[in-house]
């Protein structure tokens, strides 16, 4: 029998973090965390963790289970994932996916394999030295040609998944597509229901630019200046929420510049994240603006799919 769980996803500043508290409130659940950036110790403020308070009230999983700098893919994402499941569902309680990095959602609930194909330490060092010496921006453009839909998925500024994706194509002579084409089956591993919470785009939006002042008083630019300090620039260069804040620290721009810069990049993040998990049909979509009706209704969902 395959274990039960629930996934609650949707874009960023949508209220995936307050609706999730409490459905595992009702509902006996543990939170699994799907964000690619909270797996990262010290990068609290800028990925909008879970605070103390949250995760005392409710038992949390996958985060700060990495050191900025350290490697963590989608592959080390679906491994402590799937164990987490079994952790929790082994005691009789309901795992709870809340994120929105579609690629870890889909990592872990999917029977999906990823690409074996071997690391080529000399080509990847040649196309960061490519990338210093040029520009990231012309490796880029280079996967735009050989790899379009991959490209479409990464933010130009991702370098690690730009150069992987370059390694792979001159690894093998075929796009990374083509590999994940061959093993894209999208079959559940668990009984799983999805969940996706929407709201208004004005009134996403509006939630996006509250969510970064708010980011701001609370200290983010000391939390990418602590990145800095440490030696961790690359790691802040390619995480949303913290390469805005760079140039401001530099004295290349002002705060307000800086501001407007990370509010920008949010909102096209949040619609590159509704475009793929848009592209899902399993999804439910709920409304987020009732907390207590959409809570409800999800309750409901679950009470016709797992008869409870």
């Amino acid at each position: 029998m395959k274990a039960r769980v629930l996934a609650i996803v949707g874009p960023t500043a949508v209220g995936k973090t307050a609706l999730t508290l409490s459905l595992a409130d009702s509902l006996g659940g543990e939170i699994i965390s799907a964000d690619s950036m909270q797996v990262y110790k010290g990068m609290d403020i800028g990925t909008a963790k879970p605070t103390s308070a949250e995760r005392a009230r409710v038992p949390h999983h996958l985060l700060d289970v990495r050191e900025p700098g350290e490697a963590f893919s989608a592959a080390d994402y679906q491994h402590l994932a799937r164990a987490a499941v079994a952790d929790i569902s082994g005691r009789g309680r309901l795992p709870i996916f809340s994120g929105g990095t579609g690629m870890y959602i889909r990592a872990a609930i999917d029977d999906y394999n990823f690409v074996t194909i071997s690391n080529d330490w000399g080509i990847r060092d040649a196309l960061r030295r490519e990338a210093k010496e040029a520009g990231l921006s012309a490796l880029y453009a280079r996967l735009l040609e050989v790899d379009p839909p991959v490209a479409g998925r990464i933010h130009v500024n991702d370098e690690r998944r730009i150069i992987r994706a370059l390694e792979v194509f001159q690894t093998t002579g075929r796009p990374l597509s083509f590999w994940e084409s061959q093993k894209d089956a999208r079959q559940a591993v668990y009984d799983a229901v999805l969940i996706g919470l929407e709201r208004p785009r004005d009134e996403l939006y509006a939630r996006i630019e509250e969510r970064v002042e708010a980011m701001i008083a609370q200290g983010l630019i000391d939390e990418v200046r602590t990145l800095l300090e440490r030696g961790l620039s690359f790691v802040a260069h390619q995480a949303l929420g913290y390469k805005e804040i760079i140039p401001y620290l530099l004295g290349r721009c002002s705060l307000e510049e800086a501001k407007e810069t990370l509010k920008r990049e949010t909102r096209r993040y949040a619609k590159r994240q509704l475009t793929w998990f848009r592209a899902d049909a399993r999804i439910r979509w709920i409304d987020a603006r009732d907390e207590a009706k959409a809570q409800a209704e999800i309750v409901a969902i679950l009470a016709h799919r797992f008869g409870l």
